[in-house]
């Protein structure tokens, strides 16, 4: 999940809240909290999604799901100004939250998340895993913000998330995950 966020528009967003407002401390619990919430939401649904749809068709929704993000990977985002804007009207942590909340919605990691929690059944493991996914590539963006993005090879980052996102898709095509009964 940290490679999938890296140069994602979460991480663009943590980049800008740093440089704009340089108070750290905030900014990484508005992330923490923002992103619980977010994925705790996601993870419900991926446990209901497991309830509502038999095995068979679950296997085949979610390996295409995870193809389906692979190729959503290498597609580079990009931060959208009215996200950022919210930043103005409110404190730092609560810019930070309601901006990442926002940010999340429909965006690769939720989707992952979804995906994760109905292929492993064990939503609130992923959710705690998607989360310190999110930590470990944001929190180092909030502290050294632009200097660490023009070192960082994008391209070959996303497509190490796009191939283990595909390698996962084919892997639950092919019945990985059978013992969890899918």
């Amino acid at each position: 999940m940290a490679l999938a966020e890296i140069g994602d528009k979460t991480q663009l967003l943590a980049f800008i809240l740093a440089a704009r407002f340089k108070k750290p401390l905030p900014i990484i619990l508005g992330i923490l909290v923002a992103t619980l919430v977010n994925h705790g939401i996601a993870g419900a649904l991926g446990a209901w999604i497991t309830a509502m749809i038999s095995p068979e068709i679950l296997r085949w929704v979610l390996g295409l799901s995870f193809i389906g993000m692979a190729i959503w990977t290498l597609v580079p985002d990009k931060i959208e100004d009215e996200e950022t804007q919210i930043a103005q009207r409110l404190g730092v942590f609560g810019a930070t939250l309601v901006t990442f909340f926002f940010a999340e919605m429909g965006d690769k990691t939720q989707i992952a998340t979804v995906a994760m929690a109905a292929h492993y059944a064990t939503p609130v493991l992923v959710v705690i895993g998607t989360t310190l996914g999110m930590l470990i590539a944001d929190v180092p963006a909030v502290f050294v913000g632009d200097k660490l993005a023009s070192r960082i090879p994008m391209r070959l980052v996303h497509a190490v998330a796009a191939m283990i996102f595909a390698l996962l898709g084919i892997a639950t095509l092919l019945g990985a995950g059978s013992n969890f009964g899918f």
